[in-house]
């Protein structure tokens, strides 16, 4: 089996997975992580982070962008144009109304100001402890952030059920390895070396 092909297994496998979970259980599992995730972004709270809306059974992120608005933070939602370009990052208020964007999927009006995030909290279909990660397969985070140098790249955190992880991720050269994982049982730090970690 290629890599692309191998990719595209486990992605379906896992969001089958994820899609099972009971709608209690999902939101307990937001919950824990939400409460993993400040733990390690308490010093980040004044920061820019920004978010996804979930789709197809994610780790809804929404608990944690509660606590970190609450704290302070400045958040965002990503912006997307087409597969061939790279998302940008538009500011999130909460009295903000959200429009359709790409592929159906909420987010801020053309109005709202873009930003450079600090840290970026990534979804996934599937994950391994090295920090590498499948999307789905569109490439709009490794073509956003990849080009940049590592030290200007924002703190990228993947957000996921624990049943997301696999022992290893297929790796193509363009993949952008994340710095952790949070998930509902643990943070995964995956950049030992990266300031904030």
């Amino acid at each position: 089996m290629n890599l692309p092909s191998e990719k595209s297994a486990l992605r379906s496998a896992k969001i089958e997975l994820r899609r099972a979970i009971a709608p209690e259980d999902a939101e307990a599992a937001a919950r824990g992580a939400a409460r993993h995730a400040m733990d390690m972004l308490g010093t980040w709270s004044r920061r820019i982070v920004a978010f996804y809306m979930p789709i197809k059974g994610e780790l809804s992120p929404h608990p944690l962008a509660e606590k970190l608005r609450a704290a302070g933070a400045t958040l965002a939602l990503p912006h997307v144009v087409s597969d061939a370009e790279p998302m940008s990052f538009r500011l999130w208020r909460a009295e903000d109304p959200l429009a359709k964007g790409y592929g159906g999927i909420p987010e801020p009006e053309p109005s709202a100001p873009e930003v450079s995030p600090d840290v970026v909290i990534v979804p996934l279909s599937a994950f391994d402890r090295r920090g590498f990660r499948i999307g789905y397969g569109k490439g709009h985070y490794d073509r956003t952030l990849g080009p940049l140098a590592r030290e200007e790249r924002p703190l990228m955190i993947g957000y996921a059920f624990a049943l997301q992880e696999v022992d290893e991720v297929p790796r193509e050269l363009h993949d952008v390895p994340l710095d952790a994982v949070v998930t509902e049982n643990e943070i995964i730090r995956c950049n030992l070396g990266r300031e904030g970690l």
